[in-house]
């Protein structure tokens, strides 16, 4: 029962929540006089506390610092400084209690190729961290994830944009841009290249200058351009040195901070290695969690007796101290930001008032749902009549009709998931398949899972059978045999190693590429008994599809990813036609995978080394370099109707490029039309032949058309120079080319620069 306190607190803040969700932006600039003004007040030990975070286990968010017990009057300003927030995670609040929203990991956002939806998510996302600062009072959303998909086994890569540096950036951006829009800072991760589970604390990657530029920096550059508040350091070691103690990254002189990044510089929990100075003076602001007990407390537990013997600077302790006050100062989090008041170390979020406020809105779950149906890739769809005639009554493929009779749902993916596994890490995979594991993960307990949409949604017109509870391979099509329709669902999962649990014999990255739980032998003897089977994919990366993929009897693919909590809904949106589909691939999926050029590393050696030599060439880059024709390539993904590209017109110069073409609804259905643009660079260049540099999401009714234009910047246009260190535009030729998807190319032009 809650206490009249808790009331009273409770009809208190409820009071204050209109005041409390506004803020006013300061400048950088001022918000750096500000903070070096209250820094400048400060004693050692207020300023040790600033730095060291606590997290492991003793504090109330995932990670928070020891502030200041007193306030500062600076300019007039009263400085009252919380310890401040921090939390997971990219996909929506971790570890903060229920009552919050399971959107769709970012390599489902990334297959909306849709700028407007990235952009809400990250507001929605800010919504609710600023929501639950009613009482909770999270600064720092640990999000967005930019990691590279360097190999599609990668266990985390799901929490990423996928393997493109552009499509990437462009996510990265709009996600900061809405999160910040509310006030709360985004936190991006993890530099620098982090692109597997196996060996993340030793493995040094090896990587040249201009592929960390061109590829993996990409999207941080992007972050910088938001105004991202802070950026997190990686575990592993990048060209010999930790990425927390690197210099050549996050130094005054390095990557980051030459690029323009005024933020705060911290680790990821227990990335820190050798000494407080060695990290300190290489440019990490702060160390989190610092109570980390693995690691004998944390290294800047000796930050302290560094600054006494005069190996770190008092100078540098203040600098560390500013960059963490200024962004707080500059999304006016001092202005009556709320107290903590929930425990992240308890299951449910709740404290001693036992108080969790609810931040899940109808709007939220819309966009949830919206997000889960645009970023469905329909990779195969043969609509025709049950007889292949015109005479036929009942149409095979989709969208489907309330003429089919008798359905049978097949496979375990249908069902609700496991809503009590690993603590809020989601660390098993035996039900639908809506994110993957460890800290990326998120609060799945109201998913909604495909079995409970279909059957809601075809009360009255249908009878639903189903075998979800495993993927019997004998239940299963004995279900489908001689049904109208069989929907067979199968699923492939990943997540994060750390310290957290082994799944199924995975240990964060996925053993290989096939479906889990035999799905691809369930999908073929499924495909065996009934005509109209149509396959649903939950999954965090490409898997195998050739053995099945062209059966006569597999009528449509949908590739729905990891779609989030609303998992049902959207895809019975998509299959009955209320949504055309949009979705488009975020990477090329084959079924070996040697046709990526990369590998996970596994082996026994704690400490590998793995060499970056195949440079700017990954996923569909390297595929063309090798002539490699994937199963399905990067872009795609079809349409309920059809689209035409006309009309082509290139304005450009060495500066900039404007790209202009028609795009046209041919087609019977209203629909969204995701055109592309590649650029090929000069043959002078040593770029790839075609790199994604643009791309829009046209919505045209049925017989309309439209002009599209896509603009093209000096960067998009410019190479790294190793020599001058600087972006170049190399003279000569560009190739333009305008599609559907890498390899569906419609229009192609050119200029000179």
């Amino acid at each position: 029962m809650i206490s009249s306190r808790a009331v009273v607190l409770l009809v208190f803040c409820l009071s204050l929540i209109p005041k409390s969700l506004g803020f006013v932006e300061r400048s950088w600039a001022e918000s750096i006089a500000l903070a070096n003004e209250t820094v400048n007040l400060m004693t050692l030990d207020e300023k040790i506390g600033m730095v060291r975070g606590v997290g492991q286990f003793s504090s109330r968010c995932v990670g928070n610092i020891s502030p200041p017990s007193r306030s500062f009057i600076v300019s007039g300003t009263n400085i009252t400084i919380p310890p401040l927030c921090f939390n997971d995670g990219p996909a929506g609040i971790r570890l903060g209690g229920s009552n919050v929203t399971g959107f769709p990991p970012a390599i489902n956002v990334a297959a909306t190729f849709n700028r407007d939806l990235m952009y809400s998510r990250g507001v929605a996302i800010g919504e609710e961290f600023r929501g639950k600062a009613i009482f909770v009072g999270i600064h720092v959303y640990l999000g967005p994830a930019v990691d590279i998909m360097r190999n599609p086994k990668a266990g985390r890569a799901w929490e990423g944009f996928g393997p493109d540096p552009y499509l990437g950036g462009e996510g990265a951006y709009q996600t900061i841009m809405g999160v910040q829009s509310v006030g709360v800072s985004a936190c991006t991760k993890h530099l620098g290249p982090y692109n597997q589970e196996h060996w993340r604390y030793g493995l040094n990657a090896e990587v040249d200058d201009r592929t960390f530029r061109e590829l993996y920096w990409w999207p941080f550059m992007k972050s910088v351009e938001a105004n991202v508040s802070a950026l997190m350091c990686a575990y592993n070691e990048v060209n010999g040195t930790s990425s927390c103690h690197n210099a050549a990254l996050i130094g005054d002189e390095g990557y980051l901070r030459t690029e323009g990044f005024q933020g705060i510089v911290m680790s990821d929990w227990g990335a820190t290695h050798d000494s407080a100075a060695d990290n300190a003076n290489a440019g990490l602001d702060m160390e989190q969690p610092g109570d980390w007990i693995l690691i004998g407390g944390g290294v800047y537990s000796g930050l302290e007796a560094a600054v006494d013997d005069g190996q770190v600077s008092e100078a540098r302790l203040n600098q560390m101290v500013t960059r963490i006050l200024t962004p707080w100062l500059r999304l006016g989090q001092d202005q009556g930001y709320p107290d903590i008041n929930f425990n992240a170390q308890n299951p449910d979020g709740t404290d001693s008032l036992n108080l969790n406020v609810n931040v899940r809105t109808d709007a939220h779950t819309a966009l949830v749902r919206q997000i889960g149906s645009a970023s469905a890739v329909l990779l195969k769809n043969n609509r025709t009549t049950s007889d292949g005639t015109a005479t036929g009554t009942t149409i095979r493929g989709l969208p489907l009709s309330k003429d089919i009779k008798t359905i049978a749902v097949v496979g375990q993916d249908a069902q609700q998931l496991n809503l009590d596994c690993g603590g809020g890490l989601n660390e098993c995979n035996d039900g639908t398949m809506v994110i993957g594991w460890g800290s990326g993960s998120n609060n799945v307990e109201f998913t909604v899972p495909p079995i409970d949409a279909i059957t809601d949604f075809a009360q009255g017109f249908a009878t639903i059978s189903s075998d979800i509870t495993s993927n019997d391979l004998t239940g299963g099509p004995a279900v489908a045999e001689g049904k109208d329709l069989a929907i067979v669902f199968a699923n492939a999962m990943s997540g994060e190693l750390g310290f957290y649990n082994i799944v199924d014999g995975n240990e964060g990255d996925r053993n290989d590429l096939n479906l889990w739980w035999k799905g691809g032998s369930l999908i073929e003897d499924v495909a065996a008994v009934c005509n109209n089977t149509v396959v649903v994919i939950h999954s965090v990366g490409p898997v195998p599809m050739s053995s099945w993929n062209n059966h006569p009897n597999i009528t449509a693919i949908i590739y729905a990813g990891a779609p989030g909590e609303q998992t049902g809904p959207s895809l019975v949106d998509v299959l009955w036609g209320a949504v055309n589909p949009s979705g488009r691939l975020p990477f090329s999926i084959d079924d070996d995978e040697a046709s990526y050029g990369t590998s996970i590393v596994y082996g026994i050696d704690p400490f590998p080394v793995l060499d970056y030599t195949e440079g700017l060439f990954l996923d569909y880059r390297y595929m063309d370099s090798q002539g490699i024709t994937p199963v399905y390539e990067f872009g795609y993904g079809l349409s309920y109707t059809t689209f035409a590209y006309s009309s082509l017109s290139i304005e450009a110069s060495a500066s900039s490029g404007s790209v202009s073409f028609i795009l046209t609804n041919t087609g019977s259905f209203d629909g969204t039309e995701i055109p592309q643009l590649y650029l090929g660079f000069p043959s002078s260049a040593g770029e790839p032949d075609k790199v994604l540099r643009g791309f829009d999401n046209v919505f045209l009714a049925s017989g309309a058309k439209q002009t599209v234009t896509i603009t093209i910047s000096q960067k998009e246009m410019s190479i790294w120079d190793v020599i001058s260190q600087e972006w170049v535009v190399p003279s000569g030729t560009f190739n333009v080319y305008i599609g559907a998807s890498i390899s569906d190319i419609r229009l192609t032009g050119s200029f000179t620069a």
